[in-house]
Formats: C-alpha cells, structure tokens, sequence
C-alpha cells in the first residue's frame, strides 16, 4: 500500500498511520498451506527454507485446525519451535512430519515455546522424555505455568470472581469459570530448562534467531527474529488471518492490550521479507497487517466508545453481548465467550488507564465515558 510512513499518538495512547481507512493488503507466500486452509484440510509437511521446515501438527475440535511445528536442521540434529496439543494424534502427526523432513524424535535438540497455550507447550514436556531435548519458555510465562496447569483452584476462583464482576449470570458463571479445565487432565507440563529473554540469541548452531518479547497475547510470548534470513516466526502474536485473543484476567499484565499495540509496533520495525506464523498461513508484508491489526483495535476502541455513550453504566458482559462478532453469539463456544468477555475487559482496560472509561466499582461494574 502506498502512503506516508509517519505515524501520530492517537487519544488511546499508541502510534498508529493515519493514512489507513481500510484493512491493508499482504501477500500470502505459503500458497500450499492457503490453499489447504481454504479446503478445510491439513496442509502437508513443507521445507519453507534450506534447513527449515513446517510440521503441521492437529489442534483437536479448535477451528484453527492446527499449529505448525517448524524443525531447524542443526549441526548435531533438529530444534523444534513450538510443540503441539497434548495428543496422541498430536504426537502421531509429529512424529511423522519429522521422519518427512529426513530425522526422528530422537534427533530433537531443543524445543523453543513461543509461549504457554497448550497448543503450543502441550507436548514439551513428552518431547523431551523421548529425545533428551532442553524446553525454553520466556520467564514471564514459566511463571505461571504452576498455577496454570497444576495447582489450579486459585485460579479458577479468581476467574470466577472477574466473571462476577464483569456481570455474567450467576446461572452461567460455572460454565465459564470452568471452560477450560478439561485440558488439565491431558498435560503432563514440563517445567523449562532455560528461560529466554527479550533480545537473547538462542542457542541454535546454524542459526542467528534472537527472541523478541511480544507480551498481549500471554504475558511472555516471544517471536523469533533471523537478521541473516530476514525470517519472523511470530507464534500467535501476528496471524495472516485473525486476531490473537488479547485478553484481561489474573494471569496477564495489567494492561495486556496496551502491552500488544506496543509489541506490534516492534515487530513492524523489523521488516522482515516473511513471516511465519503458528497458524493458517505463512505471508509478506508484515507493516501491513500489524497497521490493519492496530486499526481492528482502534475501530473495537471505538465501536465501546460509542456503545458507552448510549448506555452509560452497562455491565462488561453486557458491553460484550452489544458487540460486533464474527459469528451468531449463541454459536460461540463456552470458552470463546469467555475470551471474548475478556477481550472486551482488555480494551476497557486501555480506555480506563487513558482517561476515556471510568468504573464504578460495585458487583458487576458499571462503566461510564470520562466527562
């Protein structure tokens, strides 16, 4: 797209082109994997790169379908970055998409996690049993991996009591509070051996991927980022597709979405020639997508302002059931509508801290525009 490159601070509080009035244009580079994608099929096992290949590995009942697993050839074997849902047709299809590439599981030398969900972290833990591999995860999420996964009755009470206070009916806040809790029973989680920080280069002989921290998303999500490749591989941080969900609740930051404008922002400012992402599709034209990503949040930052405006004191789960969403509420699964709540917190969460929301702080909570 054409345009000036100079960018303004918005009233939200975040740089943004003021040129984009419509959803920019990139171009898909993973044409195979599209076209599966548009076929409502697993795309196959692909070298994207000399030494680099996509693993596509089944998320099971998740309409993203799958994650892709990428393999770097090494001196001494393969490195996986991210792992896959905790399955046995999980491992199944990973295990095979390594013998495509030419290795075996016992070849795995490290497993790099871009961040905490299960579909990425689920099958660390039985990757490194079988091969010996180390598992790197940033600190900012291997901190929660405990309470997560494990030790989980804080957390769900503490879900329980956000649910409360965002309005959700009583009648409905079981379901919720508990819509992810039967992944528990799948996860053997493995504690990581190293922890990745931000600008690190990470012991990968062969490669020059250094992590970049992108908190939003979770708060230590991490993309790789090849200088010499011009290569980022971008987890969920940015999808060709989709927008990550960018939620507020008690294992985030404190202004998680605030957290994500800035991570896009630093991403853009790497150019890459491509990007590869954990899910859909690989594509070009990174500077693109993260301006129509931040314009997606400026229209949602808008569209809350102006639902404020005609309901001054609506509850959050009210404000979320007036929203615009991709499909019919009634539709969206227990665990979706919980994102989804928490996506809505997240973006009263920037307007709060910007001056624009204020709260009254009873049971639900009741937000107002700023005068």
């Amino acid at each position: 797209m054409a345009g000036p490159t100079a960018s303004w601070t918005a009233p939200f509080g975040f740089s943004q082109t003021p040129w984009i009035t419509v959803p920019s244009v990139f171009t898909v580079t993973g044409t195979v994997q599209k076209d599966a994608w548009d076929r409502n099929v697993i795309p196959p096992v692909e070298k994207v790169r000399p030494g680099m290949w996509s693993v596509p590995v089944p998320i099971p009942n998740n309409p993203l379908r799958y994650v892709s697993v990428y393999v770097l050839e090494l001196d001494n074997g393969v490195a996986l970055v991210d792992a896959g849902w905790p399955t046995d047709d999980a491992w199944d299809a990973l295990n095979a998409g390594l013998t495509e590439t030419g290795g075996s599981m016992s070849d795995v030398r490290a497993v790099v996690v871009t961040h905490l969900h299960p579909d990425h972290y689920g099958l660390a833990g039985r990757v490194r049993e079988a091969s010996g591999a180390w598992v790197g995860l940033h600190p900012a999420d291997a901190t929660l991996l405990d309470t997560r996964y494990h030790d989980t009755d804080g957390l769900v009470e503490r879900m329980q009591e956000l649910l409360a206070m965002s309005g959700v009916p009583e009648d409905k806040l079981p379901d919720l509070a508990f819509a992810s809790m039967e992944v528990k029973s799948t996860l053997d989680v493995a504690l990581p051996d190293i922890l990745i920080e931000d600008d690190e280069h990470i012991d990968l002989p062969g490669w020059d991927f250094r992590a970049v921290w992108t908190p939003g998303h979770s708060p230590g999500h991490i993309c790789l980022y090849s200088d010499d490749h011009k290569l980022l591989l971008s987890g969920d941080h940015v999808l060709p597709r989709i927008t990550p969900n960018i939620s507020f609740h008690s294992q985030q930051f404190a202004n998680p979405l605030g957290d994500y404008l800035e991570s896009l922002a630093k991403v853009r400012a790497l150019n890459p020639d491509e990007v590869l992402p954990a899910h859909e599709y690989r594509f070009s034209g990174l500077a693109d997508r993260v301006d129509a990503l931040t314009k997606h949040h400026v229209d949602r930052l808008l569209e809350i302002e102006g639902i404020l405006g005609k309901n001054p004191g609506i509850s959050c789960w009210d404000l979320t059931l007036a929203l615009s969403w991709s499909r019919p509420w009634d539709d969206i699964h227990d665990y979706m509508q919980r994102a989804a709540n928490g996506e809505t917190l997240a973006h009263l969460v920037l307007l709060e801290r910007r001056g624009r929301v204020f709260r009254e702080a009873t049971v639900p909570a009741r937000f107002y525009l700023a005068e």
